[in-house]
Order: structure tokens, then sequence, then C-alpha cells
């Protein structure tokens, strides 16, 4: 029986703002792309539509490739070393793109921040395994993502005031320096693991490294990552992550855009609109990841919200923009229920996967939902400017989700469940 009593609660003051601050910037870094799409960095250095959704899109193509071995490296090695020198040479990426003067220097600086970028994610999910256990996993990994529509959200009304006042190119180098800034902070306060941590007693240390072994002793280890990338549940997990990440990241990069299509309206507006589903999405993603930690029913509270945001944007398209407002909160509606089951999800990983491929599988799912947001800000952009219209796009992004919502029903479900299952993952005689 596990226990209750919590330990070490210091643990949250002391990681949860540094982790979220880190993974807020990687996001700010990422996805202001999409504003200065709409602002008009296509007409300054004569892109076409097709091109622009290829460039916005390019980022996730370099973070795919390198996804998994930054998380073997952050498995095998250190977490803290990976993510200092990621903060740096991001930051650089990003703010160079401001001062970008042609095509194929975009191309090559959008492609690179993917490269740099790729293993925070993965890294941190990593690192939260090692520092929370299985009853606070769900409500550890919300606080991480929650750097995502929180950046999404002052992101969208900063970059609009930065872009109407100075332009798309000061935009770029004023939102990558603080990065810059934060790997000289992350260096001095992050420790690798709780063993390393002087702010723990030895007692604290102790029983929270019993309370994470004890979790993992029902699932044998297998031999070695090309074992684990080939397990139906390591497989299933990287699709559902490959179709839920088109529909999100087609959402995040082209809602600028899609807003500024529906209504004609300048974009300070469309900024301030933009910021909506990620309100929704903050209150959303703490409900669902204090339930699935309370319940440790990580499923339920994954596709029933996958499904309502599904939904969502089917109504959305159908009611079209003859009735702006009212497509407008459905999109809200969609956005929150898209970002609110990735705390339980991710929570679900390790109490499937052996914590001695953990790494590079967490790795390999988002390497994989990497390649599903690559294909999702590309083809989204690229319908957007085909047909004139956002009504195909929200087809396609809804069709995704659905898949992304039949397989995750498929999924193990307890950990006890789980351990009773051949053939999900195989046992092994040695591990790595």
């Amino acid at each position: 029986m596990e226990d209750v009593k919590p330990v070490a609660t210091q643990r949250w003051w002391y990681l949860m703002p540094i982790i979220f601050i880190t993974y807020s910037l990687a996001y700010l870094d990422r996805a202001n792309y999409g504003f200065a799409s709409a602002a008009g960095i296509d007409k300054d250095l004569g892109i076409s539509h097709g091109m622009s959704s290829l460039i916005g899109s390019l980022f996730f193509l370099g973070y795919c490739l390198f996804q998994v071995p930054g998380a073997i490296y952050a498995q095998r090695h250190s977490v803290r070393k990976l993510i200092f020198f990621s903060l740096i040479l991001w930051g650089i990426c990003a703010a160079a793109t401001g001062v970008v003067s042609n095509i194929p220097m975009l191309m090559a600086l959008r492609f690179v921040l993917g490269v740099v970028e790729a293993a925070v994610m993965p890294s941190m999910l990593l690192y939260i395994s090692r520092w929370f256990t299985r009853s606070e996993r769900s409500r550890a990994n919300t606080y991480l993502i929650l750097g995502n529509p929180v950046t999404v959200l002052w992101m969208s009304v900063v970059s609009g005031y930065l872009v109407h006042s100075f332009g798309w190119r000061e935009m770029f180098v004023l939102e990558g320096m603080p990065a810059l800034v934060w790997a000289i902070v992350w260096w001095f306060t992050v420790r690798d693991r709780p063993a390393d941590a002087p702010w723990m007693s030895d007692a604290e240390k102790a029983e929270l490294e019993r309370r994470l072994v004890a979790e993992q002793a029902h699932i044998a280890p297998v031999r070695d990552y090309k074992a684990a990338f080939r397990s139906p549940t390591v497989l299933k997990f990287c699709s559902i992550h490959a179709l839920w990440s088109v529909g999100v990241y087609g959402f995040i990069m082209w809602l600028p855009s899609i807003l500024k299509m529906a209504a004609q309206i300048d974009i300070v507006s469309v900024g301030w609109l933009a910021a909506v589903p990620y309100v929704g999405a903050i209150v959303l993603m703490l409900i669902a990841s204090w339930l699935s930690d309370k319940t440790r029913n990580r499923k339920l509270f994954v596709w029933p919200l996958l499904l309502t945001g599904t939904l969502a944007l089917v109504a959305s398209f159908l009611i079209g923009s003859a009735h702006f407002w009212i497509s407008f909160w459905l999109l809200v509606v969609a956005g929150a229920t898209m970002y609110a089951p990735y705390g339980p999800f991710f929570a679900l990983v390790p109490e499937l996967i052996p914590g001695n491929v953990l790494g590079g599988a967490i790795g390999f799912i988002n390497a994989s939902g990497a390649l599903g947001a690559f294909l999702g800000a590309w083809l989204v952009g690229y319908l957007n400017g085909a047909t004139g219209s956002p009504a195909a796009s929200y087809v396609f992004m809804a069709v995704t989700l659905l898949l992304s919502v039949i397989l995750t029903m498929l999924l193990p479900g307890a950990p006890a469940q789980r351990a009773q299952r051949d053939g999900a993952l195989p046992a092994a005689t040695e591990t790595h």
C-alpha cells in the first residue's frame, strides 16, 4: 500500500518554479513565429503561403530528430548540464531570428532552434520522475506543462504589443534574451537527483528514494532501448501523442491567423483574443491533474477531454465565421480541453514503462509528438493559405484528435493490471 504521508514538501517550492520558468522560456521562443507571420514577416522576406507554413514547422523537424539522443544523454549523464547548454543555444537562435535577411537563414535558424530545444521536454519529465512520487506526478507534470499555456497567454498579449510598437524583428530579439539570463540561474540552483540536494535531510532523501524504487517494483526491466521502442505500449503512447499534437500545434501556431481571417481585426485585438483559450487551459489542467492524482485513473482524464476538444472543433467549423463569437468560444473550449490531459498522460508513462529505459522512451514518445506538431503546424498553415479559409484545417485537426481518443482508450489501465500483461514490455535478464 502506498505511503500517503508527504515527504520533503519543500520540493514543490524549490523545484517547480525553476521547472516552470525553464519550460516557459522554451515555449516562448518556439511559438512566437505565429505572430511574426501574422505581422508581416512573409511580406518582408518574400515568403509564399506554402513556404511560410513549412518555415513555421521546421522547428518541429529538428525537435523530432534530436529528442531520443538528448533524452538518453539526460538519463545516462546529466539533466542539469543538458538544459544549461540548451538555454544558451536556444536564446541565441531565437534572438538571431530577428536579424535574418533571407529565407535560407530563417529556415536554418528555425531548424536549429528545434534541435537545441529537443531534449527539454523529455529531460524535464525524466527529472520529475526522479523527484516526485506517483501520487504527485500528474500535478508536477502539469506545473511543468503549464509553462505552455501560461506562456502563450502572456506572449499573445506582449507579442502583439511588441510587433505593433516595434516590429517582428525586435520581438524576436527581446523575447530571445531571457533564456540567456536564465541559464545562469538554472546552473546555480538545480541538482540532478535528490541525493545531491543540500536542502533535504538524509532521512528525507532515503524515504523518497525508497518510495520511488517501490513504484517500479511491479515493472520488469527490459534488455535495452530497442526492445522498449518495439513494445505495443510505447508505440501506442507514440501514436497518441503524434495525433494529439497535430491538433494542438496546428491550433497554437495558426490561431492568430485563423482569428484574423475570421474577423477583420487589428493585431493587438488578435493577441487578446488568442490569449483567451489558454486561460481556460490553465484552469482545466490544474483540475484534471488534481483529480488524476486523487483517483489514480489517468485515462479518465485524457480521452474524454480530447473527445470534447474534437467535438468543439467540429462545432466551431460548422458554425463558421457567420457567428464569429459562438465559433470563437467553441475554440476556447477546444484549446482548453486539448491542453488539460497532458499531466495525466505523462504521469501514466512511468507507471507502464520500466525505469531503466524511461528516458529514451519519453524521448521517443515526445519525438512522435514533435513529428505530429511538424505536420500540424505545416498542414494547417498550408490549408489556411491554399483555401483562404480555416474550414479545412478544422476538419483535419478534428480527425487526428478523434484517432488519438480511440488509441488512448486502448492503452493498459492500472499499474497492477499492467504487471500481469504479457507482451506489453518484454522482461529481460539484463539492463543498461
